[in-house]
């Protein structure tokens, strides 16, 4: 998606807030120019997806993509036993990162350690899952599921440990990011129909104050300040008339400049 973006904007600087699994569609936050500087802020915001998870399957990849592993007959599982088992995995809970993620062991990526035959040694990791909604979806064994969680988390994982929760196993199919932070679905546009919000949106879920015009020009220049409207950071910085200035975090006491954005 980044390389197409670059030719469609005739932009070689642009950055993604965040994978999506190969099969996997929706939401995808593309940052260009001095934005992809910011992109670390969207990252961070908690993400939601909706997807399908299929009983009795086991992958290599824990989706529809891999190649089945193992096979169990889950066929009195019902719609509530799934239910009672989500429960386990609502709040902060530890996962281990699948071997075919983008998560970095030694240098390299777990994904093409993967592709050659190598499992290693994962650190499990802690994440929040804010939300845990299922349903029936009227296929047998097949269940949907909305998920609002905390970044970092893998919602395969999570369908696979519903599985083994459950007495089996379990893979995710149709994965698809309905939000990161605040830009939904209702706002995404497919690649040929790209539009280019201002810096100051991709802050939009951030505290933010405005400054007057010496203010701003201190901003600029990357001055450690005293802004008491900020609260405890990260916080927008915008000029008069709404232009993104800067994101400032605290620093002993004070607030200090983490990424300028506008010009000095």
């Amino acid at each position: 998606m980044v390389a197409r973006a670059r030719k469609l904007l005739s932009q070689k600087k642009i950055g993604h807030s965040g994978t999506l699994d190969p099969d996997a569609t929706g939401v995808l936050l593309l940052g260009c120019g001095k934005v992809t500087r910011l992109l670390r802020f969207l990252t961070a915001l908690p993400k939601s997806y909706v997807g399908e998870v299929v009983l009795g399957t086991e992958t290599s990849t824990l989706d529809a993509a891999g190649e089945v592993t193992a096979t169990y007959d889950m066929s009195e599982i019902r719609l509530d036993d799934v239910r009672a088992a989500a429960l386990a995995f609502l709040g902060e809970i530890e996962q281990v990162p699948p071997m075919v993620s983008a998560v970095k062991v030694g240098g390299r990526r777990l994904h093409e350690l993967a592709r050659e035959g190598v499992e290693v040694e994962r650190e499990p990791r802690r994440v929040t899952v804010h939300r845990l909604h299922v349903d029936a979806t009227g296929e047998a064994h097949v269940f949907r599921m909305e998920v609002d969680c905390s970044s970092g988390t893998y919602v395969r994982a999570l369908a696979a440990d519903i599985g083994l929760a459950l007495g089996g196993g379990a893979h995710l199919r149709d994965l698809r990011r309905t939000a990161i932070g605040s830009f939904t679905l209702a706002e995404a546009r497919p690649l040929d129909d790209l539009v280019v919000l201002p810096p100051a949106a991709a802050l939009r879920d951030y505290p933010s104050v405005r400054v007057d015009a010496p203010t701003a020009a201190d901003v600029r220049h990357g001055k450690v300040l005293d802004l008491p409207d900020a609260g405890e950071g990260p916080v927008a910085v915008l000029d008069e008339g709404g232009e993104l200035l800067a994101v400032y975090e605290p620093h002993k006491g004070r607030m200090k400049p983490s990424v300028v954005v506008g010009a000095g």
